[in-house]
């Protein structure tokens, strides 16, 4: 081996190489960041999970078992009606949306709502539907009582023509109807005649033995004041009206049970009358209102229907349907 070349005596000496070792450490992913990554993933997976659990229930199930299914999941009733759903214990019963027990919607109130039976009474409060029925008979047995009265006593007798019974929303509308051989007010004023006085009499008698409410409104022709007259067929309708408050007051019937007394003028011709001018135009209207406020319209149509009658000439109205029509004029 050839010898290594020798330094020179003058050369200088080569330091020692330094060795730098650099040792790198790793961070092991920050402590595995708490891991709360891990319960955001959990949470979603839980959520596509239920969802497509909903997805196969949806698929594989009858209308009937979903709304099982809902019910299950529905707030409890506070108080159960017995024999319905969940009588029997916690969803022992059928479900509250059954077509036979609640509603046909979770939205909606029941096919059969609980109520109290529409012709039950007693309690503090009786059936509306009793107090109408009751209302009606005493009506019936009035009318006769009215009808029997004026055909008996001799300044009425032959004036049943010109008395309607008709039942109204507001109750029970008895029509003093002018006519051609007869008129209640002396020509445009509201004095009465005296065969007016004579029946308003009877009237009066007959409905002061009932407790019912009184309604009062007057009523005119289409024949039209002079120019420059200060009375019309407005003042004349309520003028005429208060007359006849004042005469059933007088026979009986209590101030306190007054509640409307009304002038309509023109505006309300009688039922069948086509001529603004004609007689029966010219009318008094006393109605007996009903005791719980006012009738269901609905029940007097289906009531009228029942009977044959229908508007102000139905079957509770007495007399003819057409008067003879002459020219009195207010």
């Amino acid at each position: 081996m050839a010898s290594a070349a020798k330094r020179g005596r003058n050369e200088p000496v080569e330091p020692p190489k330094i060795v730098i070792v650099k040792k790198i450490v790793g961070e092991g992913h920050g402590g595995h960041h708490g891991g709360a990554w891990k319960v955001a993933y959990a949470d979603f997976v839980t959520a596509m999970m239920a969802f497509f659990l909903l997805l196969w229930i949806l698929g594989a199930t009858t209308e009937k078992q979903r709304k099982g299914i809902a019910d299950y999941f529905s707030p409890t009733l506070v108080e159960m009606r017995e024999k319905s759903a969940g009588s029997n214990g916690m969803f022992g019963g059928d479900s509250i949306i059954s077509k036979d027990h609640y509603a046909h919607r979770a939205s909606q109130t029941g096919s059969k709502s609980i109520t109290i039976p529409k012709d039950a009474s007693g309690g503090q409060k009786e059936g509306a539907a009793a107090i109408r029925t009751r209302d009606r008979i005493r009506f019936q047995v009035l009318k006769q009582k009215l009808q029997q009265q004026m055909k008996a006593n001799k300044a009425t007798n032959g004036l049943d023509q010109h008395v309607r019974f008709t039942e109204t929303p507001e109750g029970l509308r008895i029509d003093i109807v002018d006519g051609a051989d007869f008129s209640m007010f002396a020509l445009g004023s509201d004095q009465l005649v005296t065969r007016a006085q004579n029946l308003i009499q009877e009237v009066s008698q007959t409905i002061a033995t009932v407790p019912n409410g009184v309604i009062v409104r007057g009523h005119t022709d289409g024949l039209p004041y002079a120019a420059g007259r200060t009375v019309n067929n407005w003042t004349l309708s309520s003028a005429r009206a208060e007359a006849t408050r004042k005469a059933l007051a007088g026979g009986g019937v209590a101030n306190d049970r007054f509640l409307r007394i009304e002038g309509v003028a023109d505006r309300e011709p009688y039922q069948g009358a086509t001529d603004a001018y004609d007689p029966r135009n010219r009318r008094m209207s006393i109605t007996l209102a009903w005791t719980d406020g006012g009738a269901d319209e609905s029940d007097v149509k289906a009531m009228q229907a029942q009977i044959g009658g229908t508007g102000g000439g139905g079957a509770h109205d007495t007399g003819p349907e057409d008067q003879p029509r002459g020219f009195i004029g207010h």
